[in-house]
């Protein structure tokens, strides 16, 4: 079966960027640095020229010129083809309409929990909403900064759903240490049954 071609999204942000106006690897990743948006999307040098190679195989993008600055190497410049925008426009119409199923690392970590003693959960959960609060208040600094710029809300929206996503979780491992710790956790019994069985 072919890879999804939709699989990744760093080749929506090169098409976002060329959209924009024509550019060379290097500046697409200058742009999506200056922008914040390697926090969105996983960024490197070598990820970002295979999905040139496999964008303009694809024809979603075309070489438009090649030039040399100074003793710097020959660069390629892209441009979006007309094929190029449709997809772009689709994928990314898809992505914000249609939600899809993630498998997070926290996620798969929660489903296996039992096979850890609880108090080992306990103390694991406990680091990580600490590291989630110190997270939350480096990024209230950050938000600060960004509303005393005059850089628009839209175009750090991402950031927002962050913080939402951040502030779910952390209220959750509240809710389930709050559960583990007053045995109202469905299971309990059981968990630290096996568990003192083991020892």
């Amino acid at each position: 079966m072919p890879a999804n071609p939709r699989a990744n999204p760093l080749a929506l942000a090169a098409m976002v960027c060329l959209s924009e106006r024509p550019m060379h690897a290097y500046q697409i990743a200058t742009v999506l640095r200056e922008r914040n948006k390697h926090a969105s999307v996983r960024l490197n040098y070598g990820s970002l020229y295979s999905v040139i190679s496999s964008l303009q195989r694809r024809a979603l993008i075309e070489p438009t010129s090649t030039g040399r600055a100074g003793r710097l190497p020959e660069r390629t410049v892209y441009s979006l083809t007309d094929a190029g925008a449709a997809e772009m426009r689709d994928w990314l119409s898809e992505l914000i309409a249609i939600p899809t199923r993630d498998y997070t690392a926290f996620e798969a970590g929660l489903s296996f929990l039992p096979a850890l003693p609880p108090d080992r959960v306990r103390e694991l959960l406990s680091a990580r909403a600490e590291r989630l609060e110190r997270e939350s208040t480096h990024r209230e600094g950050s938000r600060g900064l960004l509303d005393s710029t005059a850089v628009p809300r839209l175009f750090w929206i991402e950031e927002e759903y962050r913080d939402a996503i951040r502030s779910a979780e952390l209220a959750y491992i509240r809710q389930l240490l709050t559960d583990i710790d007053s045995d109202d956790l469905d299971g309990i019994d059981w968990w630290y049954q096996i568990h003192n069985e083991a020892q």
